[in-house]
């Protein structure tokens, strides 16, 4: 009897499809957070797949893990949607990056270092140009590295886990804000406030700059997004 030749789980064209999938998954996730493809947007498995220059199948498989982090709705036989920005979305996220970051700050105060001060310092003085996409997205990234870099100061992992994960919900809300209106000024001076009450070592100052810090920017992106006709949130 001729044997079947079952394909391997490593081999080449294996490989392939799990790369398209990855490539797929990098550049959509990066239009949604970016805003690129807007909240509320509609499209379907081909028009993605002609714009990738790839089959529908990666695209398809690249959707679904999308849709797991809620960043895609699927309609069967209609296609596929941005998830839309609510506000209800923008309370919850920051009533539980205030707790989270707060207590990730107070902790921290008393465990940075010289060095990790002077470079949260550096990244205080981060800026951008809001008409620059690459500035933006510079700026986006800079903003979560300074956030990330205090909640490793608190040396607890299922917190820094926590801060993380929300503040990759965040994303593209920081994106759209920014591109909206100017934070240039507020972000800088709230986070330079934050290293100055860091390096004083008090953790209930350093509790209370992050949680203002907070809502202040809960409160910016709301205005943003509200008075924006372009962002389709859903109040």
């Amino acid at each position: 009897m001729q044997s079947l030749s079952v394909e391997s789980d490593n081999s080449p064209a294996r490989q392939k499809k799990i790369s398209l999938t990855e490539t797929a998954y990098v550049s959509l996730r990066a239009r949604v957070l970016s805003g690129s493809l807007r909240p509320g947007a509609e499209f379907s498995e081909l028009e993605l797949a002609e714009q990738l220059a790839m089959s529908k199948t990666p695209v398809r498989e690249a959707l679904g893990r999308l849709v797991a982090e809620g960043l895609i709705e699927a309609f069967p036989r209609r296609g596929y949607r941005v998830t839309p920005v609510t506000v209800k979305d923008i309370n919850d996220l920051f009533a539980i990056r205030a707790m989270t970051e707060g207590t990730a700050a107070a902790m921290a105060a008393l465990n940075l270092s010289a060095a990790d001060l002077d470079r949260l310092e550096a990244l205080a003085e981060a800026r951008y140009d809001p008409q620059q996409g690459e500035s933006v997205q510079s700026f986006v990234k800079a903003n979560r590295d300074f956030h990330l870099a205090i909640a490793e100061g608190a040396n607890n992992s299922r917190l820094l886990a926590l801060v993380a994960a929300h503040l990759d919900e965040c994303t593209r809300l920081f994106y759209l804000g920014a591109v909206s209106r100017d934070v240039n000024p507020e972000t800088s001076a709230d986070h330079r406030r934050i290293v100055d009450v860091l390096r004083l070592r008090d953790p209930d100052l350093a509790r209370a700059a992050m949680v203002e810090h907070s809502e202040h920017t809960q409160k910016g992106i709301l205005r943003a997004l509200i008075s924006s006709d372009t962002t389709a949130l859903t109040l």
